[in-house]
């Protein structure tokens, strides 16, 4: 199976989270690791779609969770057989490959059924029980390519598929002749080895096939006769009980084909599935895209195998935040500038963890490491990160470094630090029409305290007002949000970009309130002096009042 990594940051992704995904995969792709693909466990806010618009870039590939799906287990592509192929070619193609199963498509590539050994026995048997009538599905020309026949005489169509009554000329010619009569009013398919009195009698009562056996020729009057009465003569290289054993194989492979095997989809959910293999007569299913095209075979055994993904995580490193199922998957490496979190892996890993205002300043610096050429557009997307999360280096958290790799983007990017900043930061903070709940879960982390679990969110605006106007909705969205978690609280803090202090609305019980001593603004409303960053400012001081209250 080809592996697929993925670089993704925190749900609720900001624009430091979507592109340091972005740069840090290309990285990756540069350095000769084309498996590397940036995603994003979110939509993208406001800002980063105005920034990925500006540059003309593509947004990175959208992973709502990775909760184990079919896609993630089933090993790449595999083989199909078209409808129309004879049972011959279709299992000869199963031997050859060593197949334990073999899809049935049409000319689209569409599921049909699915051809197995079971199935195919079963055909097979069904078509020689002595108690039955023996008719075939077929064409003249599957039953010369199953053969390996010599077409001598065609009176029709050579694709035309025709329902036959298959008889084998062993009997005396009298009792052949009653034979040929009982069934007058069928496509009859006859197999007959030299003997010129059946050619005749075949020829006379315009049988639709004549399939002679050991590359016996007829005589050209014969020949002639058989043109005339519309009988299609086939030369088979093969004796008479070889070639009647084979000629059920000449039926088109979908009329043995397994049409109960329903096929699923490659975004099924393992757990979905897996009870409908383990009830399976097989233990193997088709996997079909949206439009029904099979795409590959999953197995019992192939979810027993490690999954084709693998994770690197970039500006977080918290279970809280991370997409949801990270935990089925190997993280192979964390980049990030967070607090650490409580995450624990199995083996060891690459961890890149500095108190640097940017995730993107990490990845820049990554790059200069491995003496790779930054793309302008990296370099850009890179720079705008940056501003972002330091709030044009104006933040609390800014460090030398953020500065000095802000200055060394601007130049390979060409862009202005300051007229860019004001740019992406106004973008961000256009609130307009957009619902409290949309404006309280764009930048929302999750976060563990002991027992205590809460959220913050984080919006910047150029003004506070219109968020104290609507107070009552943001409340309502946020407690929401603490009840689906039965957490302690849940806040949301409002920076004002132009004075670089913010305020937070709490939603949280009267009995946390009284542990908390900040500059009351209003009922739950609290006005923080120079505050503007979640990870640097307010979440210490929200830990302090946590760890008091859990006391």
């Amino acid at each position: 199976m080809d592996k697929t990594i993925y670089v993704i940051g925190h749900k609720n992704p900001d624009t430091d989270s979507v592109v340091s995904a972005v740069a840090y995969a290309k990285l990756k792709n540069l350095m000769g690791y084309p498996e590397y693909v940036a995603a994003r466990a979110g939509h993208l806010n406001p800002q980063t779609t105005f920034i990925f618009e500006k540059f003309g870039l593509t947004r990175p590939h959208y992973v709502p969770d990775l909760i184990p799906k079919v896609e993630y287990f089933m090993p790449k592509g595999c083989e199909t057989v078209q409808q129309h192929v004879s049972i011959w070619e279709a299992i000869g193609l199963m031997k050859k490959k060593s197949l334990r199963v073999l899809p049935v498509v049409d000319a689209d590539g569409k599921y049909i059924s699915m051809l197995h050994y079971t199935g195919f026995a079963a055909g097979v048997l069904k078509f020689m029980n002595p108690e039955k009538h023996n008719f075939i599905s077929t064409s003249l020309s599957l039953i010369q390519k199953t053969l390996n026949a010599q077409v001598l005489v065609q009176t029709f169509e050579t694709d035309k598929i025709f329902k036959g009554h298959v008889l084998v000329a062993s009997s005396s010619t009298k009792k052949f002749e009653n034979n040929l009569k009982a069934h007058a009013s069928e496509d009859l398919i006859v197999i007959a080895s030299d003997r010129e009195d059946i050619h005749e009698l075949c020829i006379t009562h315009k049988v639709k096939v004549l399939i002679i056996t050991s590359e016996f020729a007829l005589k050209k009057e014969v020949r002639e006769q058989a043109e005339k009465a519309g009988v299609s003569v086939l030369i088979s290289p093969y004796s008479t009980s070889p070639t009647s054993e084979m000629i059920s194989f000449a039926m088109p492979v979908s009329v043995i084909g397994d049409k109960e095997i329903a096929p699923v989809q490659q975004n099924d959910t393992v757990s979905k599935i897996k009870e409908i293999l383990f009830n399976s007569l097989i233990k193997y299913l088709p996997v079909v895209d949206n439009e029904n095209k099979v795409i590959g075979i999953i197995s019992e055994h192939d979810l027993l195998r490690e999954p084709n993904v693998e994770v690197c995580l970039v500006d977080h490193n918290e279970p809280s935040q991370a997409v949801e199922g990270l935990d089925h998957y190997k993280i192979l490496e964390i980049i990030d500038h967070h607090r650490l979190g409580n995450l624990s892996t199995k083996y060891p890993i690459t961890f890149i963890n500095k108190p640097v205002g940017s995730t993107a300043t990490l990845i820049t610096g990554l790059y200069r490491e491995a003496k790779i050429p930054i793309p302008k557009e990296i370099a850009s997307l890179l720079l705008c990160g940056i501003l972002s999360d330091t709030l044009i280096l104006k933040s609390a958290t800014v460090t030398q470094a953020d500065i000095d790799t802000a200055e060394y983007l601007s130049d390979l990017a060409d862009l202005d630090i300051e007229s860019l900043g004001n740019e992406i930061i106004l973008a961000g903070s256009r609130i307009g029409n957009r619902s409290a709940g949309e404006l309280v879960r764009q930048d929302m982390k999750e976060y563990t305290e002991g027992k205590a679990v809460y959220t913050v969110s984080q919006i910047e605006v150029g003004s506070t007002k219109e968020i104290l106007d609507r107070k009552a909705e943001f409340f309502r969205e946020l407690e929401i949000e603490r009840r689906s978690r039965k957490g302690l609280f849940s806040c949301l803090l409002v920076t004002d970009i132009t004075t670089l202090s913010s305020i937070l609305l709490i939603d949280c019980e009267e009995e946390f309130i009284s542990f908390i001593n900040w500059p009351k603004q209003d009922e739950h409303i609290y006005f923080l002096q120079g505050v503007v960053s979640r990870k640097k400012q307010l979440v210490p001081l929200i830990t302090e009042v946590v760890l008091n209250y859990l006391k």
